[in-house]
């Protein structure tokens, strides 16, 4: 368990998170009491709280968390590489079934490995980001494996995921699955490593994670902005981002394919998003990203990239395999050390901001540089 002396609950959430643009929106400090909502896009506190200590600190991925320790309590050391953290293989993948394909934001393979998930058996509820029709983000817990697919796609905004593990976990004896990105992840790992007193049972329901590689998350204010700007009252089926080279965000609509240019939708980016060191979401089972090789982009984004953390994740992906739900294609050699790179970007990236944000090279206000960098 943390030491509570470290701990200074909501009043340490307000100051030195979400008054610092520190508040990453995964809301694990929702439904675990009354006093914080989540509320159109935003965290919110509803009344104050005086209390020194609480989960809302305790669990939150931007208070002071011992990495390594969650990483060696999770994870086998012998897996461990400092850039991706624990890594059993990289795999391309995609569903078999071209109706999931169609749905999906690539490949169709997490939302193929959340309906298996759920009709073996192996968890009882899924919980997963959905979109409202002003493409405000929301958590939605599934039972029925045939509705998954119906979720599909990259949201670009905030779910509030966490928030609603906590809610269906505290049903009662339940296995659940959640489909998260990494701060929200960490905020799970948080709990599953060091559950507070009477959490225990609670927190034994989570059975896995499946991680979404993420660069960053918009917010929703500026995205809804700027997409009324764009397309007016058409209406947006999805969106994707290819490749960095393009420098676009297409919007796909009953009008056919709108264009952003990369500059006005970075302008959208959550300020939060500055300090994730964290591109491949490592406190998972498995992650899972769009696939990038030198066949290019149109062949590419029918694919998905995953990494396998554990041996859960290990299992699941070779039961789609041996059940002919996924189809996988060899991983171009080079593949591995290109995610390395671009995970190792984006962590020395958020050491710097951090840096500058906490006037130390070593303190980095959640973390320790040592511990970001992996060395």
């Amino acid at each position: 368990m943390l030491d509570k002396k470290d701990n200074q609950g909501q009043t340490w959430i307000k100051n030195q998170v979400m008054d610092q643009g520190l508040c990453t929106g995964c809301a694990a400090c929702v439904g675990l009491c009354p006093y914080q909502k989540f509320y159109r896009d935003q965290t919110v506190i509803v009344h104050e709280c005086d209390r020194t200590w609480g989960r809302c600190s305790a669990y939150c991925p931007r208070g002071q968390v011992d990495l390594n320790g969650l990483r060696q309590a999770m994870f086998d050391s012998a897996d461990f590489t400092p850039e991706l953290g624990a890594v059993k293989g990289l795999y391309m993948t995609r569903a078999n079934d071209p109706q999931i394909r169609d749905r999906a934001q690539h490949g169709g393979t997490v939302s193929t490995m959340v309906a298996l998930a759920l009709e073996q058996g192996l968890i009882d509820t899924a919980i997963l980001a959905g979109r409202e029709e002003n493409q405000r983000s929301e958590g939605v817990a599934v039972t029925d494996p045939s509705r998954v697919a119906s979720l599909a796609g990259s949201k670009f905004c905030v779910s509030p995921t966490v928030a609603k593990f906590n809610e269906a976990s505290q049903d009662g004896p339940s296995k659940i699955g959640v489909v998260a990105t990494p701060c929200q992840a960490l905020a799970l790992a948080r709990m599953r490593v060091y559950p507070q007193p009477g959490d225990e049972e609670r927190i034994n329901n989570l059975e896995l994670v499946i991680g979404l590689f993420c660069g960053w998350a918009l917010s929703w204010r500026e995205l809804n902005r700027l997409i009324r700007e764009k397309v007016g009252s058409a209406h947006i089926k999805s969106m994707d981002i290819p490749p960095s080279k393009h420098q676009i965000m297409e919007l796909h609509t009953d009008n056919g394919i709108i264009t952003i240019p990369m500059e006005e939708v970075q302008a959208c980016v959550r300020e939060s998003c500055r300090y994730c060191y964290d591109l491949t979401c490592e406190f998972s089972d498995l992650s899972v990203g769009s696939a990038r090789s030198n066949a290019g982009w149109d062949v590419d984004r029918g694919w998905n990239q995953v990494l396998v953390r554990t041996e859960k994740g290990q299992a699941l992906l070779d039961l789609a395999r041996s059940r002919g739900l996924l189809e996988f294609k060899a991983v171009p050699v080079e593949n591995l050390e290109k995610l390395k790179a671009a995970s190792l970007g984006k962590k020395n990236t958020c050491a710097a901001q951090l840096e500058e944000v906490s006037g130390s090279k070593d303190d980095l206000i959640y973390t320790r540089r040592e511990a970001l960098l992996c060395q």
